[in-house]
């Protein structure tokens, strides 16, 4: 049995009781509600070292539609101290518990739940499609690889990258601690970007053997993507689709300049307006 509605507010409580002082103002959880339970709640997941911000756009869009909107901000995000070290210690263990959290209080506020996430977000959405029964999850921009990496050195790469000093890299090296939007992180670590990639790769040999629970689907790419690598995703859309009764659809952003962040709202040069036109609809449709 789902929690209640009211059970479900007490979740988001919890939540919202762990953005304290040391939170940017934007940086915490985010709940756009209608004070009772609606026909649909989409569960917003925000990609690694963003915040909750950067899924406000999508998040007011979903709401003046008639949606409960639930975006949680994940272990280790949205510190006002932007070149905080708290993500040297995130382990995947830690992001897979905040998603079931957040799934548990999803359930409560609305009557079918979507889920929907942006890389790092975009590839626990797909952890939870694999895992558990929602109405549908949208993966946008799945973080399963990275671009330029081919997949058959991934392995090593996650060997290497655990085996190595855990250092924090630039985003943008030029412009470092300098790089906009200020509710997220100009900087990550690598052991992060291994302990996403060993999600990954237990996603990806499940799926071999095992339908996801969920069985719609939808897959957004970048054909600009310049972050994490298509060609992991298409695989592991193709293993989901030799399930029967399996739907997934795959859909692709074009015309955008070379990009990997296509749905924060404050980057320049209106790239995430741009995607929404793809985005939205898809996003929008709560297909019977």
């Amino acid at each position: 049995m789902p929690p209640d509605f009211e059970a479900a507010l007490q979740g988001y409580e919890t939540l919202r009781r762990r953005d304290d002082a040391t939170i940017h103002a934007r940086g915490g959880s985010m709940l756009l509600e209608h004070g009772r339970r609606t026909p649909r709640v989409v569960l917003l997941l925000h990609g690694l070292t963003a915040s909750p911000m950067q899924c406000a756009a999508l998040a007011r869009s979903l709401h003046a539609n008639g949606d409960t909107v639930l975006v949680p901000r994940l272990p280790g995000h949205g510190a006002r101290d932007r070149l905080t070290t708290q993500l040297r210690e995130l382990r995947g263990e830690h992001l897979l518990e905040a998603t079931r959290e957040a799934l548990t209080i999803a359930r409560g506020l609305g009557m079918t739940v979507t889920v929907a996430g942006f890389s790092l977000g975009g590839l626990l959405a797909m952890w939870i499609a694999q895992h558990e029964r929602v109405e549908h999850v949208v993966a946008i921009a799945p973080f399963l690889g990275v671009a330029c990496v081919p997949r058959a050195a991934t392995a090593t790469l996650v060997a290497a990258l655990r085996a190595l000093p855990n250092v924090f890299l630039w985003w943008d090296p030029v412009r470092r601690e300098r790089q906009m939007p200020d509710h997220g992180y100009p900087r990550y670590p690598t052991r992060a970007i291994a302990e996403a990639l060993g999600i990954a790769a237990a996603l990806g040999r499940l799926a071999q053997t095992t339908a996801p629970a969920t069985r719609r689907i939808s897959i957004v790419t970048n054909a600009s993507e310049t972050g994490v690598n298509n060609a992991a995703v298409r695989d592991l859309a193709d293993a989901w689709n030799a399930h029967d009764a399996t739907s997934v659809e795959l859909h692709r952003i074009t015309g955008l300049p070379p990009s990997h962040d296509v749905i924060e709202p404050l980057r320049p040069g209106a790239l995430a307006r741009r995607a929404y036109r793809t985005l939205l609809p898809i996003l929008h449709d709560r297909r019977e």
